[in-house]
C-alpha cells in the first residue's frame, strides 16, 4: 500500500492520529484492533496516520506487510527518525533530521564504550542510527547510568521498566511529533497523539491534545493527571484511541459491540 495520490495532503484531513505502537495502537483485543483499523482504511480521506514509536523503520514495515495499517508518516526510534512513507517504502526527512543527526555527532560508539557492562543494562543488536537502546534489568539496575549519559552531553530514558534509551539532548517523541506537524501545516487541534509508557510522556505533554489509553504506565500517569490536554481513557489499546476521539469529537468512530 502506498500513500495513495488520490488522497488530500495531510493538513486537509479532518483528522490526524498520532500513535505509539506497543500497548497502543497495538493494545488491547484483536476486536479492538480490527475495528481501529478498519475505520482507519475506511476513511483514508479524511483520516492521517503518524506512527511515533521506539520501533526502528525495519521493524515498522514487516508488521505493515502483515496487514497493520501503513502509516503516511514515521517519527520511529523514540523521536530520532522522522520519515515519509511512500510505496511501502519508509525514507528519513533529512530537512527534518538535521538538527537530531547534528546534536548526536556520531556518539555511538563513545555511547556502548562509556555504558559497557553497565550493571542491569544488556544492549540491543540493531544498530541505531541517532540513538544507543538497552533492554533494562530493573533488579540489577544501578541509576547512574544516567549520570555517565548527561556527562556525554545526552539523554537517557527508561520507559516500561524494561527499556533503556540514550538519545541526543532535547530530541525524543514530542519534539519531533511538533516538528513533523509544523512541517505538514497541520492545526494542532486536529491532531491525537496517543500513548501508554512514559517514552510517551514528551509527545503526551506537547500540547497537542492527547490520550493516555487505559491500562497506561502508572508513572505515565502520574505526570498526566493534572495535564488539561491529555483524555486518560478507560479502554485499553485501540479502543482507548477510538474513547478518546469521540471524547473530543474530532471525527465520527464506530460504536464498539
Amino acid at each position: 500500500m502506498s500513500n495513495g495520490t488520490s488522497r488530500p495532503p495531510m493538513h486537509a484531513r479532518r483528522f490526524v492520529l498520532a500513535t505509539d505502537l506497543d500497548g497502543t495502537f497495538l493494545g488491547g483485543s484483536d476486536a479492538d484492533r480490527r475495528r481501529l483499523y478498519d475505520w482507519i482504511e475506511d476513511n483514508r480521506q479524511t483520516v492521517g496516520l503518524i506512527f511515533v514509536t521506539g520501533r526502528d523503520p525495519k521493524f515498522i514495515a514487516e508488521l505493515c506487510d502483515g496487514g497493520v495499517p501503513w502509516p503516511e508518516y514515521v517519527i520511529g526510534d523514540v523521536g530520532t527518525t522522522i520519515a515519509k512513507v511512500d510505496d511501502r517504502q519508509i525514507t528519513p526527512i533529512a530537512a527534518l533530521e538535521r538538527d537530531i543527526s547534528d546534536t548526536w555527532n556520531d556518539a555511538g560508539n563513545r555511547v556502548r564504550a562509556a555504558l559497557d557492562g553497565h550493571p542491569g543494562l544488556a544492549l540491543q543488536p540493531t544498530e541505531f542510527r541517532f540513538r544507543v537502546s538497552y533492554d533494562l534489568d530493573p533488579e540489577a539496575f544501578r541509576p547512574d547510568a544516567h549520570d555517565i549519559v548527561a556527562e556525554l552531553g545526552h539523554d537517557s530514558l527508561v520507559s516500561d521498566n524494561k527499556y533503556f534509551d540514550v538519545l541526543p539532548r532535547g530530541i525524543s517523541k514530542g519534539p519531533s511529533l511538533r516538528k513533523l506537524v509544523a512541517h505538514l501545516e497541520i492545526e494542532e487541534d486536529r491532531v491525537l497523539a496517543a500513548g501508554d509508557t512514559l517514552n510517551d510522556l514528551s509527545m503526551l505533554v506537547s500540547g497537542l491534545p492527547a490520550v493516555a489509553v487505559g491500562g497506561s504506565e502508572p508513572e505515565l500517569l502520574s505526570h498526566v493527571e493534572t495535564v488539561p490536554t491529555v483524555y486518560a481513557a478507560e479502554a485499553v489499546g485501540a479502543a482507548g484511541i477510538l474513547e478518546a476521539i469521540a471524547y473530543r469529537h474530532q471525527h465520527p468512530v464506530p460504536k464498539g459491540d
